[in-house]
Protein backbone atom coordinates (compact mmCIF):
# COMPACT_ATOMS: atom_id res chain seq x y z
CA UNK A 1 0.00 0.00 0.00
CA UNK A 2 0.89 3.02 -0.88
CA UNK A 3 0.51 6.47 1.76
CA UNK A 4 0.12 9.81 0.45
CA UNK A 5 -0.81 13.42 2.27
CA UNK A 6 -4.05 14.70 0.21
CA UNK A 7 -4.80 18.93 1.23
CA UNK A 8 -7.33 19.08 -1.85
CA UNK A 9 -11.42 19.47 -0.88
CA UNK A 10 -11.91 16.08 0.28
CA UNK A 11 -14.97 15.90 -2.74
CA UNK A 12 -12.34 16.70 -5.21
CA UNK A 13 -10.00 13.38 -4.29
CA UNK A 14 -10.94 10.49 -6.34
CA UNK A 15 -11.61 7.55 -4.21
CA UNK A 16 -13.37 4.16 -3.90
CA UNK A 17 -13.78 4.69 -0.25
CA UNK A 18 -13.60 7.01 2.60
CA UNK A 19 -13.56 6.86 6.79
CA UNK A 20 -15.12 8.67 8.49
CA UNK A 21 -15.53 9.11 12.27
CA UNK A 22 -18.82 9.11 14.06
CA UNK A 23 -19.28 10.38 17.62
CA UNK A 24 -21.00 9.43 20.75
CA UNK A 25 -24.00 11.80 19.40
CA UNK A 26 -24.53 9.96 16.07
CA UNK A 27 -22.37 12.87 14.44
CA UNK A 28 -20.19 12.73 11.63
CA UNK A 29 -17.14 14.80 12.85
CA UNK A 30 -16.27 15.53 9.15
CA UNK A 31 -19.42 16.37 7.90
CA UNK A 32 -18.78 19.87 6.52
CA UNK A 33 -16.59 18.51 4.28
CA UNK A 34 -18.19 15.88 2.22
CA UNK A 35 -21.20 16.69 0.14
CA UNK A 36 -24.80 17.28 1.42
CA UNK A 37 -26.82 14.70 -0.60
CA UNK A 38 -23.76 12.15 1.27
CA UNK A 39 -24.18 13.60 4.31
CA UNK A 40 -27.54 12.76 4.34
CA UNK A 41 -27.62 9.65 3.08
CA UNK A 42 -25.04 8.38 5.88
CA UNK A 43 -27.22 10.44 8.74
CA UNK A 44 -30.11 8.23 7.33
CA UNK A 45 -28.40 5.38 7.94
CA UNK A 46 -27.00 6.62 11.37
CA UNK A 47 -30.88 7.07 12.45
CA UNK A 48 -31.39 3.22 12.12
CA UNK A 49 -28.72 2.50 15.00
CA UNK A 50 -26.71 -0.45 12.74
CA UNK A 51 -23.59 1.09 14.25
CA UNK A 52 -22.97 -0.11 17.56
CA UNK A 53 -22.21 2.31 20.30
CA UNK A 54 -19.01 0.22 21.14
CA UNK A 55 -16.03 2.87 20.29
CA UNK A 56 -13.89 0.72 17.92
CA UNK A 57 -17.08 -0.64 15.77
CA UNK A 58 -17.30 -0.31 12.44
CA UNK A 59 -20.00 -0.14 9.69
CA UNK A 60 -20.16 -0.24 6.07
CA UNK A 61 -22.10 1.60 4.01
CA UNK A 62 -22.80 1.30 -0.11
CA UNK A 63 -24.77 3.25 -1.96
CA UNK A 64 -23.25 6.54 -1.22
CA UNK A 65 -23.55 9.37 -3.15
CA UNK A 66 -20.22 10.60 -3.62
CA UNK A 67 -18.20 7.49 -2.60
CA UNK A 68 -19.69 3.84 -3.53
CA UNK A 69 -18.67 2.93 -0.24
CA UNK A 70 -17.99 4.39 3.72
CA UNK A 71 -16.41 3.04 6.33
CA UNK A 72 -18.48 4.22 9.79
CA UNK A 73 -15.88 3.97 12.47
CA UNK A 74 -17.11 4.93 16.05
CA UNK A 75 -15.08 7.01 18.25
CA UNK A 76 -17.10 7.76 21.22
CA UNK A 77 -16.46 10.75 23.08
CA UNK A 78 -14.22 12.71 20.47
CA UNK A 79 -12.17 14.51 23.33
CA UNK A 80 -11.94 11.10 24.96
CA UNK A 81 -10.07 9.24 22.23
CA UNK A 82 -6.69 7.72 22.97
CA UNK A 83 -4.26 6.76 20.95
CA UNK A 84 -5.27 2.90 22.20
CA UNK A 85 -8.76 2.96 21.34
CA UNK A 86 -7.71 4.89 17.43
CA UNK A 87 -5.34 2.57 17.01
CA UNK A 88 -7.94 -0.66 17.66
CA UNK A 89 -10.48 1.57 15.37
CA UNK A 90 -8.12 1.44 12.67
CA UNK A 91 -7.74 -2.30 12.61
CA UNK A 92 -11.48 -2.40 12.54
CA UNK A 93 -11.25 -0.75 9.82
CA UNK A 94 -8.44 -2.60 7.95
CA UNK A 95 -10.68 -6.04 8.59
CA UNK A 96 -13.55 -4.28 6.75
CA UNK A 97 -11.43 -3.78 4.00
CA UNK A 98 -10.15 -7.25 3.79
CA UNK A 99 -13.54 -8.25 2.21
CA UNK A 100 -13.62 -5.13 -0.40
CA UNK A 101 -12.06 -5.04 -3.82
CA UNK A 102 -11.06 -1.47 -4.05
CA UNK A 103 -8.12 0.99 -4.99
CA UNK A 104 -8.18 3.76 -3.30
CA UNK A 105 -9.55 5.15 0.47
CA UNK A 106 -9.32 8.59 2.27
CA UNK A 107 -8.79 9.15 6.02
CA UNK A 108 -9.47 12.92 7.36
CA UNK A 109 -6.82 12.56 9.51
CA UNK A 110 -8.19 15.76 11.76
CA UNK A 111 -11.44 14.07 12.47
CA UNK A 112 -9.44 12.28 15.47
CA UNK A 113 -7.17 14.68 16.77
CA UNK A 114 -7.82 16.10 20.10
CA UNK A 115 -5.78 16.73 23.35
CA UNK A 116 -5.13 13.01 23.85
CA UNK A 117 -3.67 12.34 20.08
CA UNK A 118 -2.29 14.60 18.31
CA UNK A 119 -2.02 14.97 14.06
CA UNK A 120 1.59 13.36 14.38
CA UNK A 121 0.25 10.45 16.89
CA UNK A 122 -2.54 9.85 14.41
CA UNK A 123 -0.91 9.60 11.38
CA UNK A 124 1.97 6.96 12.88
CA UNK A 125 -0.61 4.58 14.42
CA UNK A 126 -2.78 4.67 10.72
CA UNK A 127 -0.28 3.75 9.13
CA UNK A 128 1.25 1.38 11.48
CA UNK A 129 -1.85 -0.25 12.13
CA UNK A 130 -3.28 -0.53 8.22
CA UNK A 131 0.48 -2.41 7.49
CA UNK A 132 -0.02 -4.77 10.42
CA UNK A 133 -3.44 -5.90 9.42
CA UNK A 134 -2.26 -6.04 5.95
CA UNK A 135 1.14 -7.67 6.44
CA UNK A 136 1.42 -10.94 4.38
CA UNK A 137 4.05 -13.71 4.52
CA UNK A 138 3.13 -16.45 1.67
CA UNK A 139 6.58 -16.65 -0.41
CA UNK A 140 7.00 -20.17 -0.36
CA UNK A 141 3.43 -21.05 -1.40
CA UNK A 142 2.66 -22.30 -4.47
CA UNK A 143 -1.16 -22.40 -4.17
CA UNK A 144 -3.50 -20.35 -3.32
CA UNK A 145 -1.42 -17.41 -2.56
CA UNK A 146 -2.59 -14.46 -1.19
CA UNK A 147 -1.74 -10.99 -2.97
CA UNK A 148 -0.17 -7.91 -0.40
CA UNK A 149 -2.35 -5.26 -0.12
CA UNK A 150 -2.16 -3.08 -3.03
CA UNK A 151 -3.96 0.01 -2.39
CA UNK A 152 -3.86 4.12 -2.46
CA UNK A 153 -4.31 6.01 0.85
CA UNK A 154 -5.03 9.17 1.26
CA UNK A 155 -4.22 10.70 4.63
CA UNK A 156 -6.31 13.89 4.48
CA UNK A 157 -5.72 17.47 6.21
CA UNK A 158 -8.22 20.85 5.73
CA UNK A 159 -5.42 22.74 6.08
CA UNK A 160 -2.02 22.65 5.08
CA UNK A 161 -0.50 19.74 5.65
CA UNK A 162 1.94 20.44 9.09
CA UNK A 163 5.22 19.21 9.91
CA UNK A 164 3.20 16.64 12.54
CA UNK A 165 1.14 14.91 9.70
CA UNK A 166 4.38 14.44 7.69
CA UNK A 167 6.50 13.20 10.64
CA UNK A 168 4.09 10.76 11.36
CA UNK A 169 3.70 9.53 7.87
CA UNK A 170 7.78 8.79 7.87
CA UNK A 171 7.80 7.49 11.86
CA UNK A 172 5.00 5.05 10.54
CA UNK A 173 6.61 3.39 7.61
CA UNK A 174 9.80 3.30 8.66
CA UNK A 175 8.55 1.74 11.80
CA UNK A 176 6.47 -0.44 9.27
CA UNK A 177 9.13 -1.63 7.11
CA UNK A 178 11.69 -2.65 10.50
CA UNK A 179 8.22 -4.35 11.92
CA UNK A 180 7.76 -6.55 8.44
CA UNK A 181 11.59 -7.68 8.75
CA UNK A 182 11.32 -9.23 11.75
CA UNK A 183 8.24 -10.51 10.92
CA UNK A 184 9.29 -12.09 7.97
CA UNK A 185 12.79 -13.48 9.43
CA UNK A 186 10.74 -14.96 12.60
CA UNK A 187 8.05 -16.55 10.34
CA UNK A 188 10.38 -17.95 7.65
CA UNK A 189 11.30 -21.83 8.43
CA UNK A 190 14.32 -22.83 9.88
CA UNK A 191 15.83 -24.36 7.04
CA UNK A 192 15.88 -21.08 5.55
CA UNK A 193 16.35 -18.64 8.18
CA UNK A 194 19.97 -20.11 9.75
CA UNK A 195 22.64 -18.26 11.13
CA UNK A 196 24.34 -17.33 8.22
CA UNK A 197 21.08 -16.28 6.65
CA UNK A 198 20.75 -13.96 9.57
CA UNK A 199 24.04 -12.39 8.72
CA UNK A 200 23.09 -11.76 5.24
CA UNK A 201 19.98 -9.75 6.25
CA UNK A 202 22.45 -7.84 8.04
CA UNK A 203 24.88 -7.21 5.04
CA UNK A 204 21.47 -6.24 3.24
CA UNK A 205 20.93 -3.21 6.03
CA UNK A 206 24.32 -2.53 5.68
CA UNK A 207 24.70 -2.08 2.05
CA UNK A 208 21.41 0.00 1.88
CA UNK A 209 21.75 2.39 4.86
CA UNK A 210 25.74 2.45 4.37
CA UNK A 211 26.00 0.98 7.95
CA UNK A 212 29.18 -1.01 9.09
CA UNK A 213 28.71 -4.83 9.50
CA UNK A 214 31.03 -7.92 11.04
CA UNK A 215 30.00 -10.79 10.91
CA UNK A 216 32.75 -13.18 13.24
CA UNK A 217 32.94 -16.77 12.41
CA UNK A 218 33.81 -19.84 14.38
CA UNK A 219 37.47 -19.66 14.96
CA UNK A 220 37.18 -15.20 15.52
CA UNK A 221 34.82 -16.57 18.16
CA UNK A 222 37.44 -18.93 19.68
CA UNK A 223 39.61 -16.37 19.49
CA UNK A 224 37.75 -14.01 21.71
CA UNK A 225 37.16 -16.98 24.16
CA UNK A 226 33.00 -17.00 23.92
CA UNK A 227 32.96 -20.79 25.75
CA UNK A 228 29.55 -19.96 26.89
CA UNK A 229 28.02 -19.44 23.49
CA UNK A 230 30.36 -22.34 21.30
CA UNK A 231 28.80 -25.13 24.18
CA UNK A 232 25.40 -24.28 22.61
CA UNK A 233 26.87 -24.22 19.18
CA UNK A 234 28.32 -27.62 19.67
CA UNK A 235 24.90 -29.92 18.95
CA UNK A 236 24.49 -28.36 15.02
CA UNK A 237 26.37 -28.89 11.67
CA UNK A 238 25.12 -25.14 11.36
CA UNK A 239 28.16 -22.51 11.36
CA UNK A 240 27.91 -19.98 14.69
CA UNK A 241 27.59 -16.21 13.45
CA UNK A 242 28.42 -13.19 15.67
CA UNK A 243 26.93 -10.46 13.83
CA UNK A 244 28.17 -6.63 14.40
CA UNK A 245 25.92 -4.25 12.46
CA UNK A 246 27.05 -0.08 13.15
CA UNK A 247 25.18 3.05 12.81
CA UNK A 248 26.73 5.88 13.66
CA UNK A 249 25.27 9.11 12.81
CA UNK A 250 25.86 11.10 16.06
CA UNK A 251 28.30 12.91 17.49
CA UNK A 252 31.97 11.02 17.61
CA UNK A 253 31.92 11.40 21.36
CA UNK A 254 29.02 10.70 21.99
CA UNK A 255 28.59 6.94 23.47
CA UNK A 256 26.63 4.33 21.48
CA UNK A 257 23.28 2.76 22.55
CA UNK A 258 24.01 -1.61 21.82
CA UNK A 259 21.00 -3.51 21.18
CA UNK A 260 21.46 -7.19 21.58
CA UNK A 261 19.12 -9.65 20.08
CA UNK A 262 19.32 -13.40 20.85
CA UNK A 263 19.32 -15.28 18.19
CA UNK A 264 18.70 -19.41 18.33
CA UNK A 265 17.15 -19.62 14.99
CA UNK A 266 15.92 -23.34 16.22
CA UNK A 267 15.90 -24.36 19.62
CA UNK A 268 14.99 -28.07 20.17
CA UNK A 269 16.24 -27.38 24.04
CA UNK A 270 19.96 -29.66 23.45
CA UNK A 271 19.94 -32.66 25.55
CA UNK A 272 17.49 -31.78 27.39
CA UNK A 273 15.02 -32.16 24.78
CA UNK A 274 11.79 -30.12 24.29
CA UNK A 275 8.51 -32.13 23.81
CA UNK A 276 7.62 -32.65 20.38
CA UNK A 277 4.07 -30.97 20.50
CA UNK A 278 4.26 -27.41 18.78
CA UNK A 279 8.14 -27.53 18.68
CA UNK A 280 8.19 -26.03 15.49
CA UNK A 281 7.35 -23.09 17.19
CA UNK A 282 11.13 -23.03 18.23
CA UNK A 283 11.94 -21.15 15.05
CA UNK A 284 10.95 -17.79 16.72
CA UNK A 285 13.23 -18.43 18.97
CA UNK A 286 15.75 -15.91 17.05
CA UNK A 287 12.67 -13.41 17.61
CA UNK A 288 15.47 -11.39 19.85
CA UNK A 289 17.71 -11.21 16.56
CA UNK A 290 14.63 -10.37 14.49
CA UNK A 291 13.63 -7.15 16.82
CA UNK A 292 16.71 -5.80 16.46
CA UNK A 293 17.46 -6.26 12.73
CA UNK A 294 13.94 -4.60 12.25
CA UNK A 295 15.05 -1.82 14.55
CA UNK A 296 18.15 -1.04 12.66
CA UNK A 297 16.21 -1.30 9.65
CA UNK A 298 13.74 1.45 11.01
CA UNK A 299 16.62 3.58 12.55
CA UNK A 300 18.00 3.61 8.88
CA UNK A 301 15.21 4.64 7.54
CA UNK A 302 15.19 7.42 9.63
CA UNK A 303 18.95 8.10 9.49
CA UNK A 304 18.70 8.92 13.31
CA UNK A 305 21.17 11.38 14.54
CA UNK A 306 22.38 8.51 17.21
CA UNK A 307 25.06 5.72 17.74
CA UNK A 308 23.47 2.68 17.59
CA UNK A 309 25.24 -0.65 17.96
CA UNK A 310 23.87 -3.84 17.18
CA UNK A 311 25.01 -7.14 18.62
CA UNK A 312 23.43 -10.72 17.58
CA UNK A 313 25.31 -14.31 18.70
CA UNK A 314 23.67 -17.15 16.65
CA UNK A 315 23.24 -20.64 16.48
CA UNK A 316 20.97 -23.18 17.05
CA UNK A 317 20.69 -25.55 20.02
CA UNK A 318 20.03 -29.28 18.94
CA UNK A 319 21.00 -32.61 20.58
CA UNK A 320 24.04 -34.50 19.28
CA UNK A 321 27.07 -36.35 20.17
CA UNK A 322 29.04 -33.29 20.36
CA UNK A 323 26.56 -30.74 22.22
CA UNK A 324 26.90 -29.37 25.60
CA UNK A 325 25.07 -31.99 28.18
CA UNK A 326 23.32 -31.24 31.72
CA UNK A 327 26.30 -31.15 34.19
CA UNK A 328 29.12 -29.55 32.00
CA UNK A 329 30.83 -26.72 32.81
CA UNK A 330 31.49 -23.92 30.52
CA UNK A 331 33.81 -21.16 30.81
CA UNK A 332 32.38 -17.67 29.13
CA UNK A 333 33.88 -14.60 27.95
CA UNK A 334 34.34 -12.93 30.97
CA UNK A 335 36.68 -15.57 32.78
CA UNK A 336 32.89 -16.99 35.28
CA UNK A 337 32.23 -21.00 34.83
CA UNK A 338 29.16 -21.56 34.26
CA UNK A 339 27.53 -24.94 35.55
CA UNK A 340 24.70 -25.87 32.82
CA UNK A 341 22.08 -27.96 34.50
CA UNK A 342 19.39 -27.80 31.73
CA UNK A 343 21.08 -27.17 27.93
CA UNK A 344 17.61 -25.95 27.65
CA UNK A 345 18.13 -22.32 29.18
CA UNK A 346 20.70 -21.82 26.47
CA UNK A 347 19.86 -18.37 25.48
CA UNK A 348 21.17 -16.82 28.37
CA UNK A 349 24.59 -18.75 27.36
CA UNK A 350 24.75 -16.90 24.29
CA UNK A 351 23.51 -13.90 25.62
CA UNK A 352 26.03 -13.43 28.56
CA UNK A 353 29.35 -13.81 25.95
CA UNK A 354 27.11 -11.07 23.69
CA UNK A 355 26.82 -8.62 26.76
CA UNK A 356 30.68 -9.29 27.95
CA UNK A 357 31.46 -8.27 24.12
CA UNK A 358 29.65 -4.86 24.15
CA UNK A 359 31.97 -3.50 27.23
CA UNK A 360 34.02 -3.08 24.09
CA UNK A 361 31.98 -0.04 22.96
CA UNK A 362 31.85 1.96 26.39
CA UNK A 363 28.15 1.74 26.02
CA UNK A 364 25.70 4.39 27.40
CA UNK A 365 23.22 1.92 27.84
CA UNK A 366 23.08 -1.45 26.96
CA UNK A 367 19.27 -3.59 25.98
CA UNK A 368 18.95 -7.12 25.21
CA UNK A 369 16.04 -8.72 23.97
CA UNK A 370 14.93 -12.24 23.91
CA UNK A 371 12.34 -14.98 23.81
CA UNK A 372 13.86 -16.14 27.02
CA UNK A 373 11.72 -17.75 29.43
CA UNK A 374 8.51 -19.50 29.53
CA UNK A 375 8.01 -17.86 33.03
CA UNK A 376 7.83 -15.30 31.57
CA UNK A 377 4.47 -16.18 29.57
CA UNK A 378 3.16 -17.86 33.28
CA UNK A 379 4.13 -14.35 34.74
CA UNK A 380 2.55 -12.01 32.35
CA UNK A 381 0.70 -13.94 29.33
CA UNK A 382 0.61 -12.81 25.91
CA UNK A 383 -0.36 -9.19 26.23
CA UNK A 384 3.33 -7.35 27.67
CA UNK A 385 6.46 -7.86 27.50
CA UNK A 386 8.75 -8.03 31.06
CA UNK A 387 11.54 -5.20 31.38
CA UNK A 388 14.26 -6.21 34.17
CA UNK A 389 17.34 -3.54 34.33
CA UNK A 390 20.00 -2.48 36.87
CA UNK A 391 19.19 1.20 36.49
CA UNK A 392 15.54 2.26 37.20
CA UNK A 393 15.58 5.41 34.95
CA UNK A 394 16.18 3.32 32.03
CA UNK A 395 13.43 0.81 32.67
CA UNK A 396 11.30 3.90 33.24
CA UNK A 397 12.41 5.33 29.65
CA UNK A 398 11.68 1.77 28.30
CA UNK A 399 7.92 1.68 29.58
CA UNK A 400 6.86 5.29 28.73
CA UNK A 401 8.03 4.06 25.10
CA UNK A 402 6.08 0.97 25.29
CA UNK A 403 3.28 2.99 26.39
CA UNK A 404 3.67 6.03 23.29
CA UNK A 405 4.20 3.05 21.40
CA UNK A 406 1.49 0.85 22.23
CA UNK A 407 3.90 -1.95 22.77
CA UNK A 408 3.75 -2.13 26.58
CA UNK A 409 6.07 -3.43 28.75
CA UNK A 410 6.67 -4.60 32.39
CA UNK A 411 9.07 -4.12 35.38
CA UNK A 412 9.79 -7.11 36.88
CA UNK A 413 11.95 -7.20 40.72
CA UNK A 414 15.64 -8.58 40.32
CA UNK A 415 16.32 -7.99 43.59
CA UNK A 416 19.93 -9.50 45.05
CA UNK A 417 17.61 -12.21 47.39
CA UNK A 418 17.49 -14.46 43.88
CA UNK A 419 20.67 -14.37 43.03
CA UNK A 420 21.23 -17.32 45.68
CA UNK A 421 19.58 -19.99 43.50
CA UNK A 422 22.22 -19.78 40.92
CA UNK A 423 24.42 -20.93 43.25
CA UNK A 424 26.39 -24.27 41.95
CA UNK A 425 28.80 -26.49 44.27
CA UNK A 426 30.95 -26.67 41.08
CA UNK A 427 31.13 -23.23 38.94
CA UNK A 428 31.30 -19.60 39.96
CA UNK A 429 27.37 -20.17 38.72
CA UNK A 430 24.45 -22.54 37.33
CA UNK A 431 22.69 -21.59 34.12
CA UNK A 432 19.18 -22.18 35.73
CA UNK A 433 17.89 -21.02 39.16
CA UNK A 434 14.76 -23.61 39.54
CA UNK A 435 11.59 -22.90 38.67
CA UNK A 436 10.33 -20.35 41.09
CA UNK A 437 10.83 -16.64 39.71
CA UNK A 438 12.22 -18.49 36.38
CA UNK A 439 12.64 -15.24 34.26
CA UNK A 440 13.56 -13.31 37.39
CA UNK A 441 16.94 -15.90 37.90
CA UNK A 442 17.33 -15.82 33.96
CA UNK A 443 17.61 -12.18 34.22
CA UNK A 444 19.93 -12.25 37.71
CA UNK A 445 22.36 -14.56 35.66
CA UNK A 446 22.43 -12.03 32.58
CA UNK A 447 22.96 -9.16 35.15
CA UNK A 448 26.52 -10.95 36.08
CA UNK A 449 27.64 -10.12 32.97
CA UNK A 450 26.16 -6.36 32.72
CA UNK A 451 27.87 -4.88 35.59
CA UNK A 452 29.90 -2.51 34.20
CA UNK A 453 27.27 -0.25 32.19
CA UNK A 454 23.19 0.68 32.56
CA UNK A 455 21.59 -2.53 31.02
CA UNK A 456 18.15 -3.41 30.59
CA UNK A 457 16.92 -7.03 29.69
CA UNK A 458 13.41 -7.40 27.65
CA UNK A 459 11.93 -10.69 27.86
CA UNK A 460 9.76 -11.35 24.42
CA UNK A 461 8.88 -15.39 25.39
CA UNK A 462 5.28 -14.16 25.24
CA UNK A 463 4.55 -11.14 22.91
CA UNK A 464 7.22 -12.49 19.87
CA UNK A 465 4.75 -14.66 18.55
CA UNK A 466 0.75 -16.47 17.71
CA UNK A 467 0.29 -19.60 17.96
CA UNK A 468 -2.62 -21.42 16.55
CA UNK A 469 -4.90 -20.45 13.45
CA UNK A 470 -3.21 -16.87 13.30
CA UNK A 471 0.45 -18.36 14.37
CA UNK A 472 3.11 -15.64 13.62
CA UNK A 473 5.33 -13.47 14.22
CA UNK A 474 4.05 -10.24 15.71
CA UNK A 475 6.97 -7.98 15.03
CA UNK A 476 7.29 -7.05 18.72
CA UNK A 477 8.74 -5.23 20.10
CA UNK A 478 10.24 -3.42 17.25
CA UNK A 479 7.86 0.00 17.76
CA UNK A 480 8.47 0.12 21.25
CA UNK A 481 12.53 0.68 20.58
CA UNK A 482 12.04 2.12 17.84
CA UNK A 483 10.43 4.91 19.65
CA UNK A 484 12.78 4.81 22.69
CA UNK A 485 15.30 5.35 19.93
CA UNK A 486 13.22 8.49 18.31
CA UNK A 487 12.49 9.73 21.68
CA UNK A 488 16.51 9.31 22.69
CA UNK A 489 17.57 11.52 19.39
CA UNK A 490 15.62 14.51 19.95
CA UNK A 491 17.32 14.48 23.28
Amino acid sequence: MKFTIKTDLITQIPADIITLAVNDKNQILCGKQIDALTLKHLNNILKLGDLSARTGSTLLVHGATKYSRVILLRIGVHADLTSKEFFKGIVSVSNELNNINFTKIIFPINQFVNKLLTEQAATEYLVRALADQGYIINSLKTQNKSKPANFQVYVHTDKPATKGIKQGLKNGQAIAKGVDLTKDLGNLPPNICTPTYLASEAKKIAREYKMKVTVLEQKQIEKLKMGSFLAVAKGSREAPKFIVLEHKKGPKNKKPIVLVGKGITFDAGGISIKPSPDMDEMKYDMGGAATVLGVMKTVGELSLPLNIIMVVPTCENLPDGKAVKPGDIVKSMSGQTIEVLNTDAEGRLILCDALTYSERFNPEVVIDVATLTGACVIALGHHISAVFSNYDPLADELKTAGEVALDPVWQMPMWDEYQPQLNSNFADMANIGGRAGGSITAACFLSRFAKKYNWAHIDIAGTAWKSGKEKGSTGRPVSLLSQFLMKRSKN
